[in-house]
C-alpha cells in the first residue's frame, strides 16, 4: 500500500545525505525498495533481533518489518544515517515495541501505566458561566450518584483546523461530522433509548459514535430545549462503569476535557505525571492556550500555579515551559541552528561530567518539531548516538519521560500515541483512563494514522487489542469510534 505524504517533498532534507562516496547504495528520491510504496505492511524486510522484545521475533533475520534495535519510528541512526534505507533522515516510520532487551529504548513512563479507573473526580466549586450554555455547578466527586453537566464550550474544535497545517497534513480522524445532521432528531433517539424499562445501548452507540464533538454539543443543547432535562444526567443514570466514563468523555467539549484531565491528574493525593506529559507535551500552542484559559474559567484555578505546587525540580520547569504555549511553530528548518543546538546538547550531556538540564529544557521547549527533527539528525552525527538514547542516559523519572515524549512527537506523533495505547492494554488489567482519553481526543484528528502505526509497530490491529481487553457496550462503543 502507499503511505500518505511519502516520499516527502524536498528529499533529501538534510545536507550531507547520502554520505559521500555511498550515493550508489541509496535509491534515488521516490524509489523505495518496496513494491507498492513505503512503509511495508505486515512483513517487510527489516530483521528482528532475537530477544529484542519484538512481537514474534524468533530468529535473525525474521519477518515483521522492524528497524534496527535502538531506534524510534523515524529516529536517526548513530553517525547520521536515517532509520531506514532510502528514507530521508528523521522521516522514517518503524516499530520499536519498547520491550525489555531493546537497546537504547525503554518502556514509556516507567513501564506499564498504573491500572485503575478514571481517578479523582470533578473539582469542587461552582462553575462560572462565562461560556455559552454554561449549566449546573460541578459536583465535588465523580461518582455514580452525581456527575456534572459541562458547558457547551468548544473554542478549539477537534478537526485539523486547530493544528498547524504541516502537523496534520495527510492525517485523518475516524469520526467526521455527520451529513444531514439534525440535533433534535438525535436528541429524540437518545430520549427513546433511555425511556421506560431498560436502556437501548446500541441506539446510544450508533448516535454518539457517528457525530463530531461539535455536533454532540448541539445534541446536548437540543435535548435540554426539548425535554427540560439534562442529557448528561440522564445518560449517567442509565449507564455505569467504563461505558459511562467513555460516553461522558465524548460529550465533554474537547478543550474542557483536556483541562478536566489535567485537574484530575493533580487533584488529591499524588500526581499522575503521565497525564500531564501526554497533554502538555503534545498539544499545539493554540490548544494549550485555550486549555489554560478554560482551566482558569471553569475551575477558578491557575494551571501554572497548580503545576508548581504538584511537581518539582526539572520536571516542574519543563511543564511550566510547556503550559506557556509559545513553541516556535514555523515549519522551515534552519540547518545551521540544528547543528549548533546539537553541539550544545552534546556539550550539556554526553560531552561533560554531569548534565546541564536547562540547556535541554530550553531547546526542547522552544524549537519547532521540524527543527527538533533536524537537531536530532545533527546530534546523531555529532555524538554517534541518537538523542533519545542520550536523554535516557542523562535523565530519569518524569523529566526523562517528558523530554522523550517531546522528541517522540517531533519524530512521529502518531507512533507516540500508538505506543501509549499499546501500554494501556498490555499485561494484566487495562488502564482505561488512558485508553479512553487517547481514543476520544484523537478521534477527529489522526486516529486513522495512529491505527496504521499501531499495526506496524505491534503486528496486530488496535481493534483486535481493544476487543480482547474490553467487553460489553464499552467495547462496542470503542470499536465504533476507532472504526473497526
Amino acid at each position: 500500500m502507499s503511505y500518505p505524504g511519502y516520499p516527502p517533498t524536498g528529499y533529501p532534507p538534510f545536507p550531507g545525505y547520502p554520505p559521500a562516496g555511498q550515493e550508489s547504495s541509496f535509491p534515488p528520491p521516490g524509489q523505495y525498495p518496496y513494491p507498492g510504496g513505503f512503509p511495508p505492511m505486515g512483513g517487510g524486510a527489516y530483521p528482528a533481533a532475537p530477544g529484542s522484545g519484538y512481537p514474534g521475533a524468533g530468529g535473525y533475520p525474521a519477518p515483521g518489518g522492524y528497524p534496527a534495535p535502538g531506534t524510534y519510528p523515524g529516529a536517526p541512526q548513530p553517525g547520521g544515517a536515517p532509520s531506514y534505507p532510502g528514507v530521508p533522515p528523521g522521516q522514517g516510520f518503524g516499530a520499536p515495541p519498547g520491550g525489555a532487551g531493546f537497546p537504547g529504548y525503554t518502556q514509556p513512563f516507567g513501564g506499564v501505566p498504573a491500572q485503575g479507573p478514571l481517578p479523582g473526580g470533578y473539582p469542587g466549586g461552582q462553575m462560572p458561566s462565562q461560556y455559552p450554555g454554561g449549566q449546573a455547578p460541578y459536583s465535588s466527586q465523580i461518582t455514580t450518584e452525581s456527575f456534572p453537566s459541562y458547558p457547551v464550550f468548544s473554542p478549539v474544535s477537534l478537526d485539523n483546523s486547530s493544528e498547524p497545517a504541516a502537523m496534520t497534513q495527510g492525517t485523518q480522524g475516524t469520526i467526521r461530522p455527520a451529513a444531514n445532521f439534525d440535533p433534535m432528531r438525535d436528541a429524540e433517539i437518545l430520549r427513546k433509548a433511555m425511556k421506560g424499562f431498560g436502556t437501548d445501548e446500541q441506539a446510544i452507540v450508533d448516535v454518539v459514535s457517528t457525530r463530531s464533538n461539535d455536533q454532540r454539543q448541539k445534541i446536548k443543547a437540543a435535548f435540554k430545549t426539548m425535554y427540560g432535562k439534562d442529557l448528561i444526567k440522564d445518560l449517567k443514570s442509565e449507564l455505569s462503569g467504563n461505558m459511562e466514563e467513555l460516553i461522558l468523555a465524548l460529550f465533554m467539549p474537547s478543550t474542557y476535557y483536556d483541562a478536566w484531565s489535567l485537574r484530575n491528574a493533580m487533584k488529591g493525593a499524588g500526581t499522575q505525571e503521565r497525564v500531564l506529559i501526554e497533554i502538555l507535551c503534545t498539544r499545539t500552542n493554540r490548544e494549550i492556550q485555550e486549555i489554560v484559559r478554560c482551566y482558569q474559567s471553569e475551575f477558578g484555578r491557575d494551571l501554572e500555579k497548580d503545576i508548581r505546587s504538584d511537581t518539582s525540580g526539572h520536571f516542574e520547569r519543563l511543564l511550566v515551559s510547556m503550559c506557556q504555549g509559545n513553541r516556535d511553530e514555523n515549519q522551515n528548518v534552519n540547518h545551521q541552528m540544528a547543528q549548533e543546538d546539537a553541539q550544545r546538547l552534546y556539550q550539556a550531556g554526553e560531552g561533560k561530567l554531569g548534565t546541564d538540564e536547562s540547556c535541554f529544557n530550553m531547546i526542547l521547549a522552544t524549537r519547532s518539531f521540524p527543527q527538533l527533527r533536524a537537531t536530532m539528525e545533527a546530534y546523531s552525527r555529532v555524538s554517534n548516538r541518537d538523542l533519545l538514547s542520550s536523554v535516557a542516559r542523562e535523565f530519569s523519572g518524569s523529566v526523562e519521560s517528558g523530554l522523550k515524549a517531546i522528541l517522540q512527537c517531533a519524530l512521529n506523533r502518531q507512533a507516540f500515541f500508538a505506543e501509549r495505547l499499546y501500554y494501556s492494554m498490555k499485561g494484566a488489567g487495562t488502564d482505561d483512563s488512558t485508553l479512553v482519553r487517547i481514543v476520544v481526543t484523537r478521534s477527529e484528528i489522526d486516529l486513522v494514522q495512529i491505527k496504521q502505526m499501531f499495526c506496524q509497530m505491534y503486528q496486530k490491529t488496535l481493534g483486535t487489542m481493544i476487543a480482547s481487553d474490553t467487553s460489553g457496550d464499552y467495547r462496542k462503543l470503542l470499536l465504533a469510534i476507532v472504526g473497526q
